[in-house]
């Protein structure tokens, strides 16, 4: 069954809001950038230094004039190794926190041979993430939540024999421990599998400023849906720092035909893979006292919660005590009751795996 979490603004989160809005919990590395060297993104205000005293090994590239016009700074550079079957970052980390970890790649033909390369993304001896791109010219980046018992990692690119590794850019966010239901250390880490803004209006990806800890939201729509919005400031909506933030969380979606139900779907690499998965909701809408908004939540058929009441300018969370595995497609249904007057609405959706 799901659990719902009722969240409180208290003087932990301010303190965590600065923490994260100051940058002090970042490390963002642009590879390939010549030694010595850092700058400020203008787009998103995140600060960037070379990787030279992370890595003695690999060569600095960079991108073609028609990639770097149309990519943000940190993705002008990458750094490609040809020598060597395994070769690693080694990054200073504090022990027992957790961290998101992204990585960042932008083939954009550097190399002139125009092949799309395929290798694997390690952390320490574990295979993290098979890389593969589809187009030159599009970046991919893989995450996971990590929490280490040691002082540092070890991020490395190994050579499969299906073209050169390299990498553009690595990201180190710090995260308050209570951001999933589970101890990261226990399991060791979770890997992203989803993080959507399922209301947008606008089809554009949130990060860093508008998510203090630098969480990418992806927007996603649905022919069958259609979305609700309002205009909500930091102060108008109980949230803790460690939900999505206000923007994503100011939309929902809600289906077209008000009485039928909101699915969403998605497919699992495996069936072995486990799954956690965390719902978000805020009404946004204020309701009259004639209206009622109740829904029922099921996975593949079967019921997981319900009946949810979202709560006005407040966010709640359905999560997943344990993983659910064994399927290779997911498909949550959000039913409305017999005693709602409104549909189902939902605003923010995550997924993870382990």
């Amino acid at each position: 069954m799901l659990h719902s979490l009722f969240l409180l603004l208290g003087a932990l989160s301010l303190l965590t809001l600065v923490i994260g809005q100051d940058q002090s919990g970042f490390i963002s590395i642009d590879c390939g950038l010549p030694e010595n060297f850092s700058y400020t993104e203008k787009n998103t205000g995140i600060n960037y230094i070379s990787d030279a005293n992370f890595i003695d090994s690999g060569v600095s590239k960079t991108l073609s004039p028609e990639d770097r016009i149309t990519h943000q700074q940190q993705f002008s550079y990458l750094r490609s190794f040809p020598n060597g079957v395994r070769n690693c970052y080694k990054i200073n980390m504090t022990s027992g926190v957790d961290y998101l970890i992204r990585a960042s790649f932008l083939y954009g033909n550097y190399d002139g041979l125009n092949k799309l390369p395929q290798f694997e993304l390690h952390v320490g001896p574990n295979v993290w993430e098979t890389v593969k791109f589809t187009n030159s010219s599009i970046s991919v980046n893989y995450e996971i939540i990590y929490s280490s018992s040691q002082d540092h990692i070890h991020l490395c690119l190994a050579n499969t024999g299906t073209g050169t590794p390299f990498i553009s850019v690595i990201e180190l966010r710090t995260l308050p421990n209570d951001t999933y239901s589970i101890s990261i250390q226990s399991v060791g880490s979770l890997a992203r599998v989803l993080r959507l803004d399922l209301g947008s209006i606008t089809n554009l990806t949130y990060r860093y400023k508008d998510d203090p800890y630098d969480r990418l939201w992806e927007p996603y729509s649905n022919k069958e849906w259609t979305q609700l919005s309002t205009s909500l400031n930091t102060d108008d909506l109980n949230n803790t720092v460690s939900m999505p933030p206000v923007i994503v969380m100011s939309t929902a979606a809600t289906p077209r035909n008000s009485s039928a139900s909101l699915d969403f779907k998605w497919d699992a690499n495996t069936i072995t893979d486990r799954i956690y998965f965390y719902l978000h909701f805020n009404e946004i809408q204020k309701l009259k006292a004639n209206e009622t908004r109740s829904f029922n939540i099921t996975l593949n058929g079967k019921p997981i919660d319900g009946p949810f009441v979202p709560k006005y300018r407040s966010t709640q969370t359905s999560y997943t005590p344990s993983p659910h595995s064994g399927f290779k497609t997911y498909r949550l249904s959000f039913l409305r009751t017999e005693f709602s007057t409104l549909p189902p609405i939902i605003n923010a959706l995550r997924n993870s795996k382990r």
